[in-house]
């Protein structure tokens, strides 16, 4: 599988192996910071992924945990790489960039949505009606802008080197008519149409299995084709999100994801019942208002 050149994920492992090897020299990150006279934050936002570090940043600090030659010119060759911009930076100001960065980075894609279908499964319409509802602050530039990247997200699914998705949808995500009937429908032929892919695994998880693992909220699990980039958490929020990677929190969330997906439909009843909804959706014979069956 040959690799994503993503800068996100190029600027995470650049700060992991700084980090390594500033263990490895056994410097604190204070030392390191008065050395080359900057904060401590600096430092710490550099070995953790959140800060870009420049070629000469990187070079100095190698030099400090005495780190030379053929290693050290390949972390400053990453540093250089983790400067580019990605392809969504001219949409930073409408999304989470960093999130973006690390799903184009991934080799794997496990995920459960409670309300809406996520991204990279939306047509259009849906996408449009969905953030002008979820964001009403939203101008129309900017929901025009939202809809465009995550279009273009979407190309991960069918390139030579596909992503491998496995979504569980709980069942309220299908019965919830966003942007209306056409709109709805749309979305569901569209559902049907992506789980032919063969990189692409989509559950159902019905009202009648009751209270399950995933009740505290939508979660998604990104996994990277190198042993040395730890699998990410993204916990969605209305403020952007929460990127979890503590291997307790990893495991945590693995688990809830083997138990949701076991209690979910399987693959192949799942897209039956996605086709039958699309036919007979729920929301023409449940009274607006109504509550429940």
């Amino acid at each position: 599988m040959s690799e994503r050149r993503s800068p996100t994920i190029r600027r995470r492992r650049l700060g992991a192996e700084l980090r390594r090897h500033r263990d490895a020299a056994r410097i604190t990150i204070e030392a390191v910071a008065e050395r080359l006279e900057c904060s401590a934050s600096k430092i710490s936002r550099i070995e953790t992924g959140h800060t870009t570090a420049t070629p000469r940043d990187v070079r100095d600090m190698l030099l400090i945990y005495g780190v030379s030659g053929a290693e050290s010119d390949e972390l400053v060759q990453i540093a250089r790489e983790a400067r580019q911009k990605g392809w969504w930076h001219p949409y930073s100001t409408v999304l989470v960039g960093a999130y973006v960065g690390l799903e184009s980075a991934a080799s794997s894609i496990r995920q459960y949505e409670q309300q809406v279908v996520p991204g990279l499964l939306e047509t259009e319409e849906y996408a449009s009606a969905m953030i002008r509802a979820a964001r009403p602050d939203f101008t129309a530039e900017q929901v025009q802008q939202r809809v465009r990247v995550r279009l273009g997200r979407q190309s991960l699914l069918t390139q030579d080197d596909p992503v491998d998705l496995w979504v569980v949808l709980d069942e309220a995500v299908l019965s919830r008519p966003v942007g209306g009937d056409a709109v709805m429908r749309g979305q569901l032929k569209r559902l049907v149409e992506v789980a032919e892919l063969p990189n692409v695994t989509l559950q159902i998880l019905p009202f009648s299995v009751g209270a399950h693992a995933g009740m505290d909220g939508t979660f998604t699990i990104l996994s990277f084709p190198e042993a040395n980039d730890p699998d990410v958490v993204y916990a969605e929020n209305a403020t952007g999100g929460l990127f979890l990677e503590k291997s307790d929190e990893l495991q945590k969330y693995s688990f809830i994801f083997d138990h949701v997906r076991a209690a979910a439909m399987r693959p192949e009843e799942s897209i039956a019942q996605i086709a039958k909804l699309a036919e007979e959706p729920l929301w023409k014979w449940r009274p607006r208002g109504s509550v429940g069956t």
